[in-house]
């Protein structure tokens, strides 16, 4: 195509030559209403050529996930590549960038360069000074954000998709003021406190234990960190006290360091275990009798829901509301229910 001719479609459309040939060649990288400018334009100005459907437009959208190696993200980032499989490359392109939870510096560098050249992004993030300035960047370059998992109320984004993790760490304490029958203390193991979701877990717990099991002397939380070495050692510590356990609730990862860490002081199946996802580790807990609940996240939904609610803006215009259509309901396994996953 003559050159002459791209500038043409472009000033017709108000929109650069680059921008012209992304379109008209089905890159991709431009947005719903610019692509009808452009088809507008080039139709106009009379083009011999066959034009791209304006459905046919692939939207570039970034995940960025925790390459923690648990169970629940391996999930997440298998649904999310089904979703975009589903969905087919001719509507989306999914980019999936995994990033170390100890480093939220490098992830800001990672979504202020990604978002030069993405339509929207769906990211789990550390709540941090860094994270929330490359969101305020996205906002300013047009690109809409959706927080998943965690989330990030101060920050620039489309809304949040994700359980009500304060509701599950309330339904946690409410099971154990249940079932705790025996006497003793009640332990808590938290993954990384610089993420809201592990905060308001524990936040959730300590409240109805207060309200509903005042005779019960709850320790102070043990920072796992999502380290398996940093779990097994805190823990360990924490069970040679004196006084007995009657309980323990872990909100995050390693549920194979506090079992092994239970059995060892011959406390795992003699006190109630509830934790977090279900996955072949929780599952065989459950079985054996060991766990007694595990409160699971359902990481398909949350693929599909991030990915249908970022389309439906980028494609319509539609603003969800901050939390109410990104609620993921959060499930409740026993060892009589697992088949239901």
């Amino acid at each position: 195509m003559k050159k002459l001719t791209l500038e043409t479609v472009a000033k017709m459309a108000g929109v650069g030559i680059a921008t012209v040939d992304r379109v008209l060649n089905e890159r991709g990288g431009v947005s719903l209403e610019t692509t009808r400018k452009v088809l507008k334009a080039a139709r106009e100005a009379g083009l011999k050529r066959l034009l791209p459907e304006e459905y046919q437009h692939p939207w570039q959208i970034e995940v960025f996930l925790s390459n923690n190696g648990s169970a629940f993200f391996q999930q997440l980032t298998a649904h999310f590549s089904d979703v975009a499989s589903q969905l087919g490359y001719r509507r989306l392109k999914l980019h999936k960038t995994l990033v170390t939870e100890a480093q939220p510096e490098k992830l800001a560098q990672s979504i202020i360069a990604r978002s030069a050249t993405r339509d929207g992004i769906i990211v789990f993030a550390h709540d941090s000074p860094p994270i929330y300035r490359a969101l305020a960047l996205c906002r300013s370059r047009h690109v809409p954000v959706i927080t998943i998992v965690t989330d990030l109320p101060a920050a620039d984004r489309l809304c949040h998709v994700g359980i009500d993790q304060y509701q599950a760490g309330r339904t946690a304490g409410l099971l154990m003021s249940k079932t705790a029958h025996q006497a003793g203390d009640i332990v808590m193991v938290s993954g990384r406190f610089d993420y809201q979701a592990h905060r308001q877990r524990i936040a959730g717990f300590r409240e109805v234990m207060t309200q509903r099991a005042p005779q019960r002397h709850l320790r102070e939380v043990l920072l796992g960190q999502d380290d398996r070495d940093t779990i097994r050692s805190l823990l360990a510590r924490n069970l040679t006290q004196s006084q007995a356990i009657a309980g323990v609730y872990n909100t995050g990862m390693g549920n194979t360091d506090v079992s092994e860490t239970l059995r060892a002081h011959r406390l795992l199946g003699h006190c109630t275990y509830i934790t977090h996802e279900l996955y072949p580790v929780t599952r065989q807990l459950l079985l054996n009798d060991e766990v007694a609940f595990t409160l699971d996240q359902h990481a398909q939904q949350h693929a599909r829901l991030s990915i249908d609610l970022l389309l439906r803006h980028l494609e319509t215009g539609y603003q969800p509301d901050e939390y109410q259509e990104g609620k993921v309901a959060f499930r409740l396994f026993t060892a009589e229910n697992m088949e239901a996953m």
